[in-house]
């Protein structure tokens, strides 16, 4: 039961912080506006069309905002006031608070976001009521859109793990987003580009097949593979066409499950060792 009395708390805790819910209602507001937008557009919108603009925009940049103002203070910031102590002396082992912060903040996010996707069907029918709405589809771009979230809620939490101050556990973020999103993906230093370059500065060759996996090695590029299931060419995300197994639809859910499960490990395995005094 201590994970779930520290969920209970927590939970508690963080749906009374308007910093978490903040973000949440930009997403939805992104969504009514997105549509909104659509309505100007030319007659008989593509339904798969406007899920790639609702992936690339909130992928990019809502997706994982929400999720890292959500989780970055989960720890650290009860490491920072001392109250971390009177939550491990309930008793709760250093890991039920690591599991515990995961699950109370993946729900917040979780909840906002199915609020947001459920506006968003309902700003369809509105703003685009010619559109032909593939509701199978679009659920599994929303399962696999959760699981992106939730990636980020798992670093987050990671991150909030190993850090001893608040001002930590922001850089942190900020550096994850920074390096593992912006770089990463879509800056002209990404590690694709930069293994290209030093491929033909050594006069070899590297395959496109590795570029496009060092390109999905990173949460947003597994999001945007995994959303080849919807409609392989079009969410190829500048793959190319040939799709070996590490570059199918379902190995990018492997990653994305990855980037959940290897960072909360390291994280709580660090939190397991660290002094809080």
């Amino acid at each position: 039961m201590s994970i779930a009395n520290v969920v209970r708390k927590d939970f508690k805790d963080v749906r009374r912080a308007k910093l978490v819910w903040a973000p949440a209602a930009l997403y939805t507001m992104f969504m009514l506006l997105f549509f909104w937008g659509q309505s100007n557009g030319p007659a008989n919108p593509n339904f798969y069309s406007l899920i790639q603009g609702l992936a690339g925009i909130g992928g990019v940049m809502l997706i994982p905002l929400i999720a890292l103002v959500a989780a970055y203070l989960s720890i650290a910031g009860e490491r920072e006031s001392g109250s971390i102590k009177f939550l491990l002396g309930l008793p709760n082992s250093r890991a039920d608070v690591v599991l515990g912060k995961l699950i109370a903040r993946s729900a917040v996010v979780a909840a906002g976001l199915l609020v947001s996707f459920a506006v968003a069907v309902l700003a369809a029918m509105v703003f685009v009521p010619d559109m032909t709405f593939e509701y199978a589809d679009y659920a599994v771009f929303v399962a696999l859109t959760l699981l992106y979230a939730l990636t980020y809620v798992a670093v987050a939490v990671s991150i909030s793990a190993v850090s001893s101050s608040r001002s930590r556990a922001m850089g942190g973020a900020i550096g994850f987003f920074f390096v593992f999103n912006l770089v990463w993906n879509f800056l002209p230093v990404s590690p694709r580009n930069m293994v290209q370059f030093l491929a033909d500065k050594l006069g070899t060759d590297v395959s496109q097949n590795t570029l496009d996996l060092i390109w999905a090695l990173s949460p947003t590029g597994a999001y945007f593979g995994s959303l080849r299931f919807l409609d392989g060419p079009r969410f190829a995300g500048g793959m190319s066409s040939s799709s070996p197994f590490y570059l199918e639809a379902w190995f990018m859910v492997v990653i994305l499950v990855a980037w959940l499960v290897v960072p909360l490990a390291l994280g709580t395995w660090r939190f397991q060792r660290a002094e809080l005094g």
